[in-house]
């Protein structure tokens, strides 16, 4: 379940190449793609998210992609032969650089990593430079309107996202944001307003994932105005804060932007 809003870009499926990798954090890979085509990428900030096409064969294809990743497209998709199916899933872009060391502009995209888990993580691991994906600009789920006061939750995957929002609020936003995380190791330096206070809550003592931010959310003291939240990443905590924040502490539906990124297993499986 998500209030997400998806915007099909003009620019279609968009062609790249790696540049490089680095591991930023413990469980946090980071993969740099360039290319002339990323000109037609017409970056927007805040949590712009993409739908990335990964390799998983030596002769996976993208020219025969839809421009457009909805029903139709999705359905397209699912009847390309396997053998040569790329991979697709929803990414958050990190950051942008309208010229990189070659002249073309670059983008970062984060990746989590937990051991050998998915498909997609496992893959910022160990790929190379040179390898070419593709990926089609569905635009941002964060739309900024004024507001007194603004609320960011997430885990580590939706960290990127929340990095991304705070580096673009207007620097007179006033605010918290929650962000869990499998170590304290995996904070990252977020370039905030000096109103919104970044809160790390790491998962030290096996701690589900959401319990820690929704504790946070419900124990803050609630603030004077008109409250915007913004939360992402596992199921339970994107929902649980919407349901905090709308039935708990009378925040309208229309003011809580949310999106459930993955769902965690039952505890004990």
């Amino acid at each position: 379940m998500s209030q997400i809003t998806v915007t099909h870009a003009p620019s279609g499926v968009v062609r790249a190449t790696v540049v490089r990798t680095a591991r930023v954090t413990p469980h946090m890979v980071r993969v740099t793609l360039g290319g002339e085509d990323l000109r037609r990428f017409v970056y927007q900030g805040f949590d712009q998210w993409v739908r990335l096409a990964v390799p998983v064969h030596d002769e996976t294809r993208f020219d025969n992609l839809s421009d457009r990743f909805d029903t139709r497209g999705y359905l397209r998709y699912l009847t390309l032969p396997r053998a040569t199916r790329p991979v697709i899933r929803s990414y958050t872009i990190r950051d942008h650089r309208a010229s990189g060391p070659d002249g073309t502009p670059e983008i970062d995209i984060d990746f989590v990593r937990h051991g050998d888990q998915g498909v997609a993580g496992p893959w910022a691991d160990t790929v190379e430079p040179g390898v070419d994906v593709a990926f089609i600009d569905q635009g941002c789920g964060w739309v900024h309107v004024p507001a007194d006061h603004v609320l960011l939750l997430a885990d580590e995957s939706g960290l990127p996202a929340v990095a991304g929002v705070l580096r673009d609020l207007p620097r007179d936003t006033t605010g918290h944001a929650f962000v869990e995380l499998p170590d304290a190791a995996d904070a990252q330096p977020v370039d905030a307003p000096a109103g919104m206070t970044v809160h790390w809550l790491p998962r030290t003592r096996g701690e589900a994932v959401g319990d820690l931010a929704l504790a946070a959310l419900r124990d803050l003291p609630w603030p004077d105005g008109v409250v915007r939240a913004f939360a992402v990443g596992e199921s339970r905590l994107a929902t649980g804060a919407r349901r905090l924040l709308v039935s708990e502490r009378g925040v309208p539906k229309t003011h809580v932007t949310f999106c459930g990124y993955w769902k965690a297993p039952a505890r004990g499986h």
